[in-house]
């Protein structure tokens, strides 16, 4: 049953990475647009760095139900 869970886990954290990674390269795009605010390219910029942890933070947990789930 635990391996279920943990499989489980591994679906939910890959599909938040991949989120977090879309949020990222979306936040990137706008704090390179040069037509954009220069508070509105900051804000973009913060969001990019924190939506990169996240996806590290998803990735990692990911990682990790992945190989227990294996056992």
């Amino acid at each position: 049953m635990e391996t279920v869970k943990n499989a489980a886990n591994y679906v939910s954290e890959s599909i938040q990475g991949t989120g977090a990674e879309a949020s990222k390269e979306a936040n990137k795009q706008v704090a390179k647009d040069d037509d954009a605010k220069v508070s509105t390219r900051a804000s973009a910029a913060k969001d990019a760095l924190f939506d990169k942890k996240d996806e590290k933070t998803h990735d990692t947990k990911a990682d990790v139900n992945k190989e227990a789930a294996k056992h």
